[in-house]
């Protein structure tokens, strides 16, 4: 069991790295083809920090894992809201742009509620089974086509966008990366979903349980990482910027392209879990329109904190039946 354990955190190890050097691999050849700045940060790097996600639930669902599918990206966006935004918060207080308080946080609300009335067939339509279908997932994959058509004119927009620093590559090393970091992110993930899976049966946990928690917290690392040091650095819109973006991502992409590959049967008693997403985004509304408007002070994030540790506490009680 000690294996499986530390194959599972070499797994997430390999993942993190590989979308490292994919990102850092395409960006490099996108700027040889004179694409803009602008572009790549919001397609190859939007989408490269988010292959951790991505290839976890995509190899969970197509193993029939469907419960450790749907809890990875459930479960990491409650990571990024309550522990991710409470830590940065606690590191220093997040000040953000009106945008975000206005658009981009009720947008992360309307990602959990249009997942939640997608999944729910048997409740409101009335159907034999609770499923992703791929009808539902192009619904998903349309909503994201709106978002990122909305996040490409507001930071055309914006006087102030900071352009992102790209390091040229010789063609075979940026090629050479690419592909090492495909291949490291099918290996990594491969460890990940097959030893968590282990680690779940060998001590009786269920692969929801295991979703919610170790296969969220690990794919989450990049995130935790850029929101922590963005807030160090005070800068606040990206730390708390990098979390929204990254929660209306995972449903809207990253469930799309699964959904739509794969089609995946839901467990409703993950309901419970989307609630919390919604009510925890609410909370965080609620924050940055009272007191110091939009500014998320070190008490807020410790409510958050606090919230997310509740949070684990009840699944691991409910879970093992104590």
């Amino acid at each position: 069991m000690y294996l499986a354990l530390l194959l599972l955190l070499v797994g997430f190890a390999v993942l993190i790295k590989g979308a490292d050097f994919l990102v850092n691999g395409a960006s490099s050849v996108a700027k040889k083809f004179n694409i803009s700045n602008l572009a790549i940060g919001l397609t190859v790097v939007a989408f490269g920090t988010s292959t951790p996600e991505l290839i976890v639930s995509f190899y969970s669902a197509v193993e029939g894992r469907n419960d450790a599918s749907f809890g990875n990206i459930i479960g990491s966006n409650n990571f990024n809201l309550l522990f991710i935004l409470g830590i940065a918060g606690l590191i220093y207080p997040l000040t953000v742009q009106r945008n975000t308080v206005k658009y981009e946080v009720p947008l992360s609300l309307l990602a959990a509620l249009v997942l939640y009335i997608v999944v729910n067939d048997q409740i409101l339509w009335d159907s034999a089974i609770n499923i992703l279908s791929r009808w539902d997932a192009l619904i998903l994959l349309v909503c994201f086509g709106l978002f990122m058509m909305y996040i490409y004119r507001t930071m055309t927009k914006a006087s102030d966008y900071e352009e992102l620093p790209i390091k040229i590559y010789t063609t075979p090393l940026a090629t050479g990366m690419i592909v090492l970091g495909l291949a490291m992110l099918i290996g990594g993930g491969s460890l990940v979903v097959d030893n968590a899976v282990a680690i779940a049966e060998h001590y009786g946990l269920s692969e929801k349980l295991i979703g919610l928690t170790i296969l969220a917290a690990g794919t989450s690392l990049p995130e935790l990482a850029t929101s922590a040091v963005a807030a160090y650095r005070k800068n606040t819109d990206i730390a708390i910027g990098n979390v929204i973006g990254s929660n209306i991502i995972n449903i809207f992409f990253i469930l799309g392209i699964t959904g739509l590959v794969n089609p995946i049967p839901y467990n409703v008693a993950m309901n419970f879990d989307i609630e919390v997403l919604g009510a925890s985004t609410i909370l965080l509304m609620v924050f940055m329109f009272t007191i110091n408007q939009r500014k998320l002070d070190r008490w807020e994030s410790f409510l958050l904190l606090a919230g997310y540790i509740a949070y684990t506490i009840f699944l691991v009680v409910n879970d093992s039946g104590i």
